[in-house]
């Protein structure tokens, strides 16, 4: 590797300051090893690696070796600053002999023998190069269908994702990364109440997580309360009609039980097709942010907001916006570096990659943003913040896009795509300003890109952040926080708690904090019922279930509306939320413009629901548990802890550090290490 001299023209000034937490899931997962497993690189030598090999990608464009010390010295400082992480896999493979840089992919899956095959063989590959993969089983005939060159009869779209899932179990991602997948199957496929309850068995299909596409048509038969049509693949005929209520309780009580199936909103993905001409989307990656194209991949990164506040000497806060944009724009220089540096593991994915040039500029620490800024998750203030913050990314990404077509071109596939209109961008968002871009900013960028083009079909992207947000001391994506006391087991059994650092700084500023006030707040995470804290404090440091179903999916909308692809996130809902609960969520989902929904109730999937004493249950969410309960095997990582009332509770814990698992972004991760089988 070079050296990068520092020196006036491009000198080093990123503070590496790594929490504990941060050295370990770097000394687990992405530094260097040699042949005996003994780590041979510390994390600076990673940032350097990382930062030098993306910044080489500048040569493939005449670049001169003086720029390119200089932007090797800013890739460096914008990482190691913790303003800015790309995806995993860039992380762990830049500049070393694997170079597979992307976080994951789609395949299509054919409606033949040889077809299904071949895509598990590429899935191995891909899993192999540490990347997950995400499916339609949409094309594959039905069950019992009859095969005309055998005269044998189809097992259907669930059985092969039984072999997917066999062939992910044999795999493993270098010792780093274990094999994601998602699996989809279309609302009007002959087949979907099997596979609406495939994983009412969670130990069945553990590699996927399962998403239903739902179409408009499905949503305006479930509006008018009326039958809707099942089509076969094949044929394009109607071979049955169903109750679109029906399907969509079931597809809810699921959900309910379990967090499964999650919900995709097919018709409004290719609404935003930037290529159509190209094809229609017909999945996306596992945990459902990035929807794509067959053989495309996407290309990940997010920028830090908790670091974009300033603190003036009178103790106000404020955002930093050139900060931002400045951030903004070279990240996405960063990652269309990457798509140059990548060493794809298919010459397929690497032709449609270089096609279309899809990124994904997205964010964490916005939980951390608002805190800071003293701002509730829960409110509309907190929104319109959202908006305007993810509006500000969204315009100066596509500034950068447009700088890098005037040196770089265009993508291959600009002719025929949306951008090729000559108003797209004007159109999108007018009378849309959340109050820093005007519709006047949007129609100059229209009139750039005619006359030179943009570089990515894509440019934003919200995903989870899962070990990336821990290394860079952030909270995750665009969540709110879980908790904000932990309590951690150390040596020798002793007890310390891990307090939020924003909350810590603000309770001794008002002069509240204590170890007995942390020991409380510990036994749930939550301020919320805590007597003698103020409610100014409670509203502004709001926790994952101190948050309404409703205020979840209106922030995931506030960040959808200025995101090209979609936004990984989690509605969570009390263990006592009852089924209508969870379809309200969904329908507001739909009626708001989101791409897609995860929602989870908290307890549904890894303990049996519990009453402690004195507590009562409303009678509704009683009667709905009674109607809906649904068996779910053990799992096999678990631990078992009596509580005080004498309760048994079985949570799955993580198998890298033992915390606890929760669901977060889209999809299961440990909050304290970050492991999760699809981040």
């Amino acid at each position: 590797m070079n050296t990068l001299k520092e020196n006036e023209n491009c000198e080093i000034t990123g503070k590496i300051n790594l929490s504990e937490n941060a050295k370990k899931v770097l000394e687990k997962r992405y530094l260097k090893r040699d042949i005996k497993g003994n780590v041979t690189e510390t994390p600076k030598e990673l940032f350097e690696r990382v930062a030098f090999t993306i910044a080489d990608a500048d040569k493939t464009f005449g670049v001169d070796e003086t720029e390119i010390q200089k932007t090797r010295a800013k890739f460096f400082n914008m990482i190691a600053d913790a303003y800015f992480m790309p995806n995993s896999p860039t992380l762990m493979n830049a500049g070393r002999e694997l170079g597979q840089l992307s976080a994951c992919f789609v395949l299509p899956v054919e409606d033949s023998l040889e077809g299904i095959f071949e895509t598990i063989k590429n899935t191995a590959l891909i899993h192999k190069s540490g990347g997950g993969t995400g499916f339609s089983f949409s094309r594959l005939r039905p069950k019992n269908d009859v095969v005309h060159s055998t005269m044998g009869v189809s097992s259907g779209p669930v059985s092969f994702m039984e072999v997917f899932n066999a062939a992910t179990e044999a795999v493993k991602q270098g010792g780093t990364r274990r094999g994601a997948n998602m699996g989809i199957l279309r609302i009007d496929h002959p087949d979907i109440l099997e596979f609406i309850n495939c994983k009412s068995d969670l130990t069945r299909l553990n590699n996927f997580n399962i998403s239903v596409a739902i179409t408009d048509k499905f949503m305006e038969a479930l509006e008018r309360d009326e039958d809707y049509e099942l089509i076969h693949p094949n044929t394009k005929q109607a071979v049955q009609k169903l109750k679109a209520r029906e399907i969509f309780d079931l597809i809810v009580k699921g959900a309910w039980g379990s967090g499964e199936p999650g919900v995709i909103f097919i018709d409004k993905m290719n609404k935003d097709n930037p290529t159509p001409l190209i094809g229609d989307i017909e999945s996306t990656n596992p945990c459902g942010e990035v929807p794509l194209l067959p053989y495309e991949a996407c290309n990940l990164g997010s920028i830090n907001l908790g670091k974009m506040v300033e603190v003036d000497e009178n103790g106000n806060p404020s955002i930093n916006w050139d900060k931002l944009a400045e951030i903004s724009r070279l990240a996405i220089h960063f990652l269309d570096n990457v798509i140059v540096a990548n060493n794809y593991p298919l010459p397929k994915i690497a032709q449609m990659v270089q096609d279309n040039r899809k990124i994904g500029l997205g964010v964490m620490g916005w939980a951390d943003m608002l805190m800071k800024m003293g701002i509730s998750y829960n409110s509309e203030a907190g929104c319109a913040l959202g908006k305007k913050v993810m509006e500000f990314i969204d315009y100066h990404s596509k500034v950068e896009s447009i700088e890098l077509s005037k040196k770089r071109g265009k993508f291959n596939n600009f002719a025929g795509s949306v951008y090729d209109r000559g108003n797209y961008l004007y159109e999108k968002y007018k009378g849309l300003s959340a109050g820093l871009i005007t519709d006047e900013m949007w129609a100059e960028l229209d009139k750039e890109i005619a006359n030179y083009g943009i570089r990515n079909a894509t440019t934003t992207c919200i995903a989870p952040t899962g070990t990336i947000s821990m290394i860079a001391g952030a909270s995750g994506g665009v969540e709110p926080l879980f908790g904000l006391v932990f309590k951690r087991n150390i040596m020798d059994n002793t007890e310390m708690y891990e307090v939020n650092p924003n909350f810590k700084d603000y309770a001794i500023e008002k002069g509240i904090y204590s170890e007995d006030l942390m020991g409380k707040i510990a036994e749930t995470g939550s301020i919320a019922h805590i007597d003698g804290v103020d409610e100014r404090t409670k509203d502004i440091f709001v926790t994952a279930h101190d948050i309404s179903p409703k205020s979840h999916v209106m922030m995931q909308a506030a960040f959808q509306l200025h995101t090209d692809n979609a936004v990984s996130k989690t509605v969570n809902f009390e263990e006592d939320a009852t089924l209508e609960d969870v379809a309200q969520a969904y329908i507001l989902a739909y009626k708001n413009n989101l791409k897609g929904i995860t929602v989870y109730r908290n307890n549904s999937r890894y303990a049996q629901p519990m009453v402690l004493e004195g507590k009562k249950e409303d009678k509704k969410a009683e009667e709905t548990k009674a109607e809906t309960k649904i068996e779910h095997k053990e799992l096999k990582v678990e631990k078992t802890e009596i509580d005080e009332h004498g309760v048994e509770i079985k949570t799955v814990v993580c198998p890298e550090c033992g915390n606890s698992i929760k669901m977060a972004e889209g999809c299961f991760i440990c909050l304290n290490c970050g492991y999760s089988g699809c981040s």
